[in-house]
């Protein structure tokens, strides 16, 4: 019988206008500390936040987006947050921020494909 792996997961907000609260999912975090695994994956829905707030910075939210891409792989010359533990850099990334950029607060499960159960997640919450 596979091993089944106890991982987080956090959704990725895109929030336009912060005070008022309206965002659109954009991205996924699934972390496992027991295999050191930290994958986040993203699109941009670009007509969708626009809808939401015409003026918002499409470049600078990909360029914003790309950084938690890099940190969270732990990327060299990605800044200090990169080179933390898998377990810290996923903290970081989905600590509390009022910014345009948040997460949900992480949910836990079991998996015995992390691959495949990031897939799954990426494709029901993001997609």
């Amino acid at each position: 019988m596979p091993e089944k792996h106890l991982y987080e997961y956090a959704v990725i907000r895109v929030v336009p206008r912060v005070e008022r609260e309206e965002f659109i999912n954009v991205g996924l975090l699934l972390f496992c500390k027991r295999q050191k695994y930290l994958r986040m994956a993203f699109q941009v829905p670009a007509a969708k936040i626009r809808l939401l707030c015409p003026e918002f910075d499409i470049d600078q939210l990909e360029t914003n987006l790309m950084s938690f891409t890099r940190i969270s792989a732990g990327e060299p010359n990605s800044g200090p947050i990169a080179a933390f533990e898998t377990a810290e850099r996923f903290r970081w990334l989905t600590a509390v921020r009022s910014s345009s950029i948040q997460t949900s607060r992480p949910h836990p499960g079991f998996s015995t494909d992390l691959d495949q159960t990031f897939e799954k997640l990426y494709a029901e919450l993001v997609l």
